[in-house]
């Protein structure tokens, strides 16, 4: 997730009325479902808000599993230490984008919102994608790499959806 430095929601990062006829939820060849543009999208364009019940992280912890036959896979989006959205309740379309490790979009939180945009102009009928950079507090062994494994395909696919550690 990327910091925007405005202070407050600019005009432009609200999410365009007309995003149900710019994107639209399809089979993804990835996995499940995912979200396609119908139209060509612009570099930096504004997308759709990722929305959803906002939660405390202890009130996540305790909701979790959302499916007991597959944990990990939630709806959780993570705002702050202190917030994440659970799209599982009044979540939309952009709970259903896909994680590439290459990816064409990026969210952006601002405000406590999640606005997800185009990094680069993307054609129709194109999949939607952003890294999900998941955050693990233990050690990356192969299971848990396995447990989080990306099936994106891209160049640079890294092979789980965990963030790079960070060295220190």
């Amino acid at each position: 997730m990327t910091q925007d430095s405005a202070a407050s929601t600019p005009e432009s990062t609200t999410a365009p009325k007309k995003a149900g006829k710019r994107i639209q939820v399809r089979k993804s060849g990835v996995h499940g479902k995912g979200v396609f543009s119908t139209v060509k999208l612009k570099k930096g364009e504004v997308l759709i808000e990722y929305i959803g019940e906002v939660i405390s992280w202890k009130e996540a912890l305790r909701r979790h599993p959302h499916d007991p036959k597959d944990p990990d896979h939630t709806f959780y989006f993570h705002v702050d230490d202190k917030h994440v959205i659970d799209a599982k309740y009044g979540g939309n379309a952009a709970r259903w984008i896909n994680h590439a490790c290459t990816p064409n979009c990026e969210a952006d939180e601002i405000d406590g919102r999640i606005f997800i945009k185009a990094l680069r102009s993307i054609p129709p009928d194109t999949e939607l994608f952003y890294d999900y950079g998941l955050i693990i507090d233990e050690p990356y062994t192969k299971k848990l790499k396995k447990q989080f494994e990306c099936r994106c395909g891209t160049k640079g696919c890294r092979g789980t959806m965990l963030a790079p550690k960070k060295r220190g």
